[in-house]
């Protein structure tokens, strides 16, 4: 069984003490383990700020766009490598893993391309400058300049190379070093990218370190001019806001957590149109990607009433067609969850909503995996639930997220009634609204914007050409309001933004544009 060691202060060590064991999800065989006790997580925390701050902060943004290149290429070179530990550890499908190392890759591209447009300034304007007085001269800017301190970078189980990858990427092209922390359960694959990252020579010293296994006392010792992002739980994230550390330093939070997110159908949208069979497909994708593991996942699916049942029907056909089981066999199309907790709390929650809606399909009892070992693995069927019309914000379909590959269909009257049922979610992450009425697409987008970080469009003229609402681009932004975790990620220039002060500077004109140009 392979042991899996921690990168801190420029050096791969083992923690001592109890393991934590990286199991198979489908066949329940351990494949590794690691620790982090002993470990010394604060001398790597001074490190990074010590070392790795400066080096970073010395380059200019073009220089920074190296670094993510090499990485992007390390990541992309080891494509098939890393596509078997995903299915080995994570419970992926090989298209599952392609979609999560495919992502990072990209991600990391994408920022390394933004760098070098931003070229060889370290200082990054934000808008346009205004004049103060009735002289020209006088002259006021806001710019952003990287923090001096550390990234703390808690990662969640299902993605652990584009959640990795796509953190990393923005902290260094702002100038900030990283302290990566993947979920132990699945960070085989994280580990390996770390390795591969490690050996590229790209990172200057402190840049990044890699903590395998358990946080430890990092959070604690965040202050003011660190970042923490933690992509998880809503508990977890409310129980880490209550640090008193990070309210007393006023450290800069941003958290991505529960998440429920919706597919509507138009009431325009009849059966059988190209728009109808658009919004089948997506949702289909993104109930099932991942073994819904997917914060973007879609969680309710709203429908009037007058076609319920025709979309019912759909659906149920084809999720009929998943084959769950051992992903290491090719017609597997839908793998195992990723640990046995996962898979308890999916069953309860599966119990949870049966208790007050109809079950169509699947449901909570055990699951046999095509080939996997009798009894063993962490498998649940694709389940599909319908609630009764004019269901009540305090309906578990609108308060409790299941994590895995579980959706409730939800009918609804006319447009106002669906807008207050979707806002019942208490803010998501993405939405996507299918319909080819601009009226309706006006109101639902008023409606519940405010209530999402990212709303997709569907229309018959994007049908067969949209990417589903479950990919992250890094082009915009992630994150989301109120249960989503009131975080922002990604989008473009504006994720380095979570990595930056703004700094408004007040005074000769000539000399601002000096120092933004050099």
């Amino acid at each position: 069984m392979a042991s899996l060691q921690s990168y801190l202060s420029g050096a791969w060590t083992s923690g001592a003490g109890k393991q934590n064991v990286l199991v198979n999800p489908s066949t329940e065989e351990p494949l590794a383990e690691t620790s982090t006790e002993g470990l010394d997580l604060a001398g790597t925390l001074a490190q990074a700020r010590a070392k790795g701050g400066p080096a970073l902060r010395a380059l200019t943004f073009e220089q920074r766009a190296e670094i993510l290149k090499r990485l992007a290429k390390a990541v992309g070179d080891a494509r098939e490598e890393l596509i078997a530990l995903g299915i080995a550890n994570a419970g992926n499908t090989r298209s599952d893993a392609k979609f999560d190392i495919d992502g990072a890759a990209a991600t990391l591209m994408f920022y390394a391309e933004l760098g070098t447009k931003l070229g060889t300034t370290r200082i990054l304007a934000d808008g346009e400058g205004v004049q103060l007085g009735r002289s020209a001269r006088l002259f006021g800017q806001h710019v952003f300049l990287p923090r001096q301190g550390v990234a703390l970078h808690i990662n969640a189980f299902n993605f652990p190379a584009w959640g990795m990858a796509e953190k990393l990427a923005v902290s260094l092209l702002a100038g900030v070093p990283v302290i990566s922390k993947p979920a132990t359960a699945t960070a085989l694959m994280a580990h390996q990218i770390a390795q591969l990252w490690v050996a590229t020579g790209a990172l200057p010293e402190g840049a990044f370190s890699f903590v395998c296994g358990g946080a430890g006392n990092l959070v604690s010792l965040l202050t003011g001019q660190d970042v923490l992002a933690f992509t998880g739980s809503g508990s977890t994230a409310a129980m880490l806001r209550r640090q008193e550390n990070l309210a007393l330093h006023g450290v800069h939070v941003n958290v991505e957590a529960d998440s429920l997110n919706a597919a509507l159908l138009g009431p325009d949208v009849e059966a059988g149109s190209d728009t109808f069979n658009f919004f089948l497909g997506d949702v289909a994708k993104e109930l099932t990607q991942k073994t819904g593991q997917k914060c973007t996942a879609v969680r309710r699916i709203f429908v009037q009433a007058d076609r319920l049942s025709a979309t019912r029907d759909a659906l149920m056909e084809r999720l009929a067609d998943v084959r769950v089981g051992n992903p290491a066999d090719e017609k597997v199309t839908m793998g195992p969850l990723a640990t046995a907790q996962q898979l308890a709390d999916v069953r309860a929650g599966i119990d949870r909503l049966a208790a007050k809606a109809k079950l169509l399909l699947g449901g909570s009892k055990a699951v046999e995996g095509l080939s996997a070992p009798i009894g063993k693995g962490y498998f649940v069927a694709p389940t599909l639930l319908e609630a009764q019309l004019d269901t009540g914000a305090d309906h578990p379909a609108h308060t409790h997220e299941v994590f895995g590959p579980v959706a409730t269909l939800i009918p609804y009257r006319d447009t106002p009634s669906l807008v207050s049922r979707v806002a019942a979610g208490g803010g998501g992450l993405v939405s996507a609204l299918y319909t080819d009425d601009r009226d309706v697409a006006r109101e639902v987008v008023m409606g519940i914007g405010p209530y999402h970080g990212r709303l997709t469009l569907g229309t018959q003229k994007l049908a067969g050409q949209a990417i589903p609402p479950g990919t992250v681009m890094p082009q915009l932004l992630h994150g989301g309001p109120g249960r989503a975790g009131g975080g922002e990620e990604l989008g473009a220039q504006r994720g380095l933004a979570l990595y930056m002060q703004r700094v408004a500077l007040q005074g000769d004109r000539a000399l601002i544009e000096h120092l933004l140009a050099h």
